[in-house]
């Protein structure tokens, strides 16, 4: 098993290299090799994004015609992985880099197009310079003032460096650990005032419902009507006019109805005296032990004659 992983094999003293034929093969021979995308790309085709570092099985073929300094430039062949579509780049020895040449194009190249701008500024510059003297003068004092101004900035970030070399950066840390817990001290302090406001609130809350609950519950108690004096319209109307009152009220006005005014007939004061002489005793009452006997039968009286009496009584009482 050992002998199969051996890389060095056995020549014969009789062997000779000039004896083995060589293959005719065409110069623009392709080889099947493993890569990976040198940069960002997009192909045309589909849109598909392959980027930089995708593995391909790609074909390599010698450019024709094309060399830097006598290095060669090679060719390969890979296909997108949406659409099968053919996209080729080649070598660029002058720039150690690679160049698109067909089916895609290439993404990210800032900082090479950036490059290119520098070299092409340098290069104008050194053509104007060439054949213009006072352009060199002022492109020299435009540097020198450059270099004037960057050597400022480096001198004044020294002295910054300096100063900062004697701050005690212990007693910043203990400060700044100082304020935090500070910090954090007034905020709990404002949390727990704002949760005790927020307690007493809901206790008041609580409060103010329970006394409406309990006053819904408790019907109130209805005040009693203040009940006017019955004496007292007597000492703000005269007399007269409280006959004539009272007689209405009883009796109604005379005038509203005159066929009412010939039934009633109004008594004079001997016949009130001898009508309640003659009222019946009660039918309760006992003498000397013994029921009382059934009282004489009075003829009835109208309701016109009782409303008359009704009406001297008063008129008898006033005079008294």
């Amino acid at each position: 098993m050992s002998e199969r992983k051996v890389l060095n094999k056995y020549y014969p003293p009789d062997f000779d290299p000039s004896k083995i034929p060589k293959l005719k093969l065409p110069k623009d021979r392709q080889y099947v090799v493993r890569l990976m995308a040198p940069f960002n790309m997009r192909c045309k085709t589909c849109g598909e994004y392959i980027y930089k570092g995708k593995k391909f099985n790609a074909r390599k073929e010698t450019v024709q015609n094309e060399s830097y300094l006598g290095l060669p430039i090679f060719r390969f062949y890979i296909k997108c992985t949406r659409c099968l579509a053919e996209i080729t780049f080649k070598t660029d020895p002058e720039n150690t880099d690679y160049t698109m040449e067909h089916g895609a194009t290439r993404n990210f190249q800032a900082e090479k197009l950036l490059e290119e701008e520098e070299k092409r500024v340098q290069k104008e510059r050194e053509d104007e310079e060439l054949n213009n003297p006072m352009k060199v003068l002022e492109n020299r004092t435009k540097d020198s003032k450059l270099e004037m101004e960057v050597l400022e900035n480096l001198q004044e970030l020294k002295d910054l460096n300096q100063r900062q070399a004697h701050v005690d950066f212990e007693a910043m840390l203990r400060q700044h650990r100082l304020s935090e817990e500070e910090r954090q001290r007034q905020e709990q302090e404002e949390d727990e005032r704002e949760t005790a406001a927020l307690v007493e609130e809901s206790r008041k809350r609580r409060l103010l419902e329970d006394s409406d609950s309990e006053e819904d519950t408790t019907p109130t108690q209805p005040q009693p009507a203040l009940r006017p004096n019955p004496t007292a319209i007597l000492d703000e109307t005269p007399k007269a006019k409280r006959k004539a009152e009272s007689w209405e009220r009883s009796v109604g006005a005379l005038g509203s109805r005159p066929q009412l005014s010939g039934l009633v007939v109004k008594k004079t004061g001997l016949d009130s005296i001898i009508s309640r002489r003659r009222a019946p005793p009660l039918p309760g009452a006992m003498k000397n032990g013994q029921a009382a006997g059934p009282a004489p039968q009075m003829p009835s009286t109208s309701s016109l004659s009782q409303l008359g009496v009704y009406s001297d009584s008063e008129d008898s009482s006033g005079s008294n």
